[in-house]
């Protein structure tokens, strides 16, 4: 792979407007080598080599020259000849860095002079950049330490809540037995005696104190003040010390036990618990104004909590440390890369000067981050690791998922039998002629709703599939945008693999039953055939909800934990992937009128004669409002929590149009009950606002598209997608998906097809919309990440400090 596509791939995708523009440096340099070229062209021979390559040629060893190297005497006045000056100046009160070049009324300088401008310009940037991440990480590393601090006194208090004064008693009497005994060697003992002495009974001390903590507090707590007070500041600490005592300073004896002080307990006099997790209840507490408690409980439970903040939060900044190193190192090579291609080019050495400035610089010469990445890994290891640093560092550095071959084999398995079952109904229904049947009706009105459930959820399935598929192509980094784990996230196979699995049990319970013989006696069906399609039904969900580590538990519970809060949408704070899911909800109607069918279908037993005689009831049509609406209203109440929380008037708008399509849709099904005139032209009336408002609303303010004054005429101005006809084709499609709601306002009917199949057919085209509709909302959402440079997620911390709170005010 050439190097600036590996430039390209591993760059931070949120920060690739902050990395060197080499695809732009290339250009440069490609226009000097071709003005070198048309004026200087190369010489040629028109019979081409004089003579053949052979191996029976002179060797011409491992190492060689360049060919446009010249042997020179350490006189020689070339030697003295910089093509370039590179010097560091001030402007407007920060640091840059100018070159010169040294050569420009030569045939075509003003070409060089451009590219050593840009080059400065992009060198300064970068640092730049580079310096104020690194101030970033720095201020977040104070932060860690101050959350440090109050951790580690929070354990003391924990796990042994008394007993600390009988401790410190101790510990001083101990001191002042040192500071005796070392009073008198250092009376009656030579100063290299003194120090070597002192230094023993030191260990002596050291082992005294250990025994002593161990009888006083217990083994457990001894771990514990081991955590607490060997930091590595005072570790540092006290080498100093030792150093000052060994050069006979003389100083106070007491600083030699400082190692079994105990940790600042004052620290939780100075701090709070965040309730940084969002429940029900401290909603309903914080929009009732009730006053919250915010005194520490110590208790192993809260303690837990607090590790495991802290420990989430340290993992992030490791991963922060880690792509700021990667930041810094690839750009040095970026910069190395160009100036060799510049040196080939122009036959001048211009590299070693320009490079010695990169080295001294800020960006190459700063170890601010290097250190802190020791640091981190040392305290995550000791802290929240058991002093185990391979299973600290496999936390900290989760190994990248491997792609499967097993993956692979049965995702191309079960799509080849999905695509065999289809081709083996459609010929058993054309040879035994099921289509001309009597009971094709009862059919299609019975059995098609209920298996047309599975043909929505696996078509959904594989649309989100083509989604990761065309996310990872074109660098939408969709997983830091959701939130997954970077070891457990899905990979499109392992989602296609789902969705053909899903396609395969569904289609070879079709198959069996399309056994339609029924007892002329009792004029019942065969219950096996008849309840296939509710075994499916809970075997899926009996996976969705398989506690144990299989079946990709982790995606399972996130899922899940996103419909929850979608469903309490007010009680819980509106994230992403909760309102994507919910959106994802209101492409599903269908899919939640089909399971409203299965409880009647079943649960009445209609399942055993093959009758449809839910429409005919009050309460299924009551409920056929409620489960059309439950995804528009769950999209509305995470508007209204969004509006209440930051106050953004836009987030009202976009609740009127749900609100706007909860009518659309409860007229529509009002339609669809009671065929009259009026509530036909009433229907036809809100489908059409809704489906206008909701289309506007798609390619404008989802997609960010339709800027008239942007560079890309009508689109904008950054674009992931070559193709700038990819982007009108999607809307132009979406307009045309949207308006096919309106199908079932309008009786818009094939002869040949049967309601039901329509009805599924439109639902599919809102579920194709939806997927289309998935890719450019991400798109635009990760553009605006790049825009911020926003490559990680805050984590909240778990204790604040009275000076935060005053630095807030």
């Amino acid at each position: 792979m050439k190097f600036g596509k590996e430039f390209t791939a591993q760059a931070v995708p949120e920060w690739q407007e902050a990395y060197m523009d080499y695809d732009f440096l290339k250009t440069l340099l490609k226009e000097i080598r071709g003005f070198r070229l048309r004026t200087n062209p190369p010489a040629t021979t028109p019979d081409g080599l004089s003579r053949k390559l052979t191996l029976y040629r002179t060797f011409s060893g491992l190492t060689r020259r360049s060919a446009n190297y010249t042997p020179m005497s350490p006189s020689s006045p070339d030697l003295e000849l910089q093509p370039i000056l590179v010097k560091s100046v001030n402007l407007a009160g920060s640091q840059s860095y100018q070159t010169t070049f040294l050569m420009p009324s030569i045939q075509g300088g003003e070409y060089e002079l451009v590219y050593f401008r840009r080059l400065d310009d992009e060198f300064n940037r970068v640092e730049k950049f580079y310096r104020s991440k690194v101030d970033e990480v720095l201020k977040e590393a104070a932060m860690l330490n101050k959350q440090m601090d109050a951790l580690i006194a929070f354990r003391i208090k924990v796990e042994n809540p008394s007993g600390w004064s009988d401790r410190v008693a101790d510990m001083t009497r101990l001191a002042s037995d040192v500071a005796a005994s070392t009073a008198a060697l250092a009376a009656a003992s030579p100063s290299g005696a003194r120090s070597r002495r002192g230094a023993l009974h030191l260990l002596d001390v050291i082992e005294e104190g250990r025994r002593l903590h161990e009888r006083s507090d217990g083994s457990k707590h001894d771990e514990v003040g081991k955590k607490s007070d060997n930091t590595d500041q005072k570790e540092e600490e006290e080498e100093e010390e030792e150093e000052e005592e060994e050069e006979g300073e003389g100083e106070n004896p007491k600083i030699m036990v400082r190692n079994f002080r105990p940790a600042p307990l004052e620290i939780l006099n100075r701090v709070k618990i965040n309730n940084t997790q969002a429940t029900p209840r401290s909603t309903i507490k914080n929009f009732l104004k009730v006053p919250q408690k915010t005194e520490i409980k110590f208790t192993r439970e809260n303690l837990r909590k607090v590790e495991e903040q802290l420990k989430v939060a340290f993992v992030e900044f490791y991963q922060k440390l880690r792509l700021l190193k990667s930041y810094s190192f690839l750009n040095t090579l970026a910069f190395s890369k160009i100036m060799k291609k510049y040196d080939k080019i122009t036959t001048r050495d211009a590299s070693k000067v320009y490079m010695k400035m990169v080295d001294n610089s800020y960006l190459g010469s700063s170890d601010e981050v290097t250190k802190l990445l020791e640091r981190v890994e040392a305290t995550f290891i000791k802290h929240f690791s058991n002093s185990n640093r391979s299973k600290g560092m496999r936390v900290l550095r989760p190994k990248a998922k491997k792609e499967r071959h097993r993956i692979t084999f049965y995702m191309g398995f079960f799509s080849g039998c999905t695509v065999a079952l289809i081709i083996a109904l459609a010929l058993i229904v054309k040879a035994q002629k099921h289509m001309e049947k009597q009971g094709r009706v009862i059919y299609m009105q019975t059995m098609f709703p209920l298996y047309s459930l599975f043909g929505l959820i696996v078509l959904h399935v594989l649309m989100y599939a083509a989604n990761i598929y065309f996310w990872r192509r074109y660098r939408v980094n969709y997983s830091f945008i959701f939130g997954f784990k970077r070891e457990t996230e899905l990979d499109y196979r392992q989602v296609l693999l789902l969705g053909f699995g899903i396609a395969v049990l569904a289609l070879c319970s079709v198959l069996l039953n399309l056994d339609m013989e029924m007892d002329p006696i009792t004029k019942d069906y065969k219950a096996f055939t008849e309840l296939l399609p509710l075994n499916v039904l809970m075997l899926l969900l009996a996976i969705l909800l398989w506690p144990f580590n299989m079946f990709y538990r982790s995606s399972r519970f996130f899922l899940l934990t996103c419909i929850f809060h979608s469903i309490a949408a007010p009680l819980y704070k509106v994230t992403l992937p909760d309102f994507f899911l919910a959106d994802q909800l209101t492409s599903q109607v269908q899919s939640f009128r089909s399971l409203e069918f299965y409880i009647c279908y079943y649960g009445w037993g209609d399942y055993k004669h093959r009758l449809n005689s839910c429409k005919k009831s009050p309460v299924f049509i009551t409920f056929s409002f409620i489960v059309a609406v439950i995804p528009y209203w769950c999209r509305l109440l995470q508007c209204l929590r969004r509006l209440f929380e930051e106050k953004d008037p836009m987030q009202g708008y976009n609740g009127l149009k749900y609100f706007l399509t909860i009518v659309a849709v409860c007229l529509r099904t009002a339609y669809s009950i009671d065929e009259g005139v009026g509530w036909r032209a009433i229907a036809w009336t809100f489908s059409v606002i809704a489906a206008v408002i909701s289309t506007y609303w798609d390619v404008v303010f989802d997609w960010g598209l339709l800027q008239r004054h942007s560079k890309n005429r009508w689109l904008r101005d950054k674009l992931l997608v070559p193709h700038k006809s990819v982007y009108f084709v999607a809307m132009v499609l979406n307009v045309l998906l949207r308006f096919a709601w309106l199908q079932t306002v309008l009786n818009f009917r094939v002869t040949s097809l049967h309601r039901e199949t329509m009805i599924a057919l439109v639902a599919s085209l809102e579920i194709i919309r939806r997927g289309v509709w998935n890719f450019f909302r991400l798109e635009n959402e990760h553009l605006n990440n790049v825009g911020k440079y926003r490559a990680f997620k805050s984590v909240p911390l778990p204790f604040n400090t009275v000076e935060d709170d005053d630095h807030e005010d």
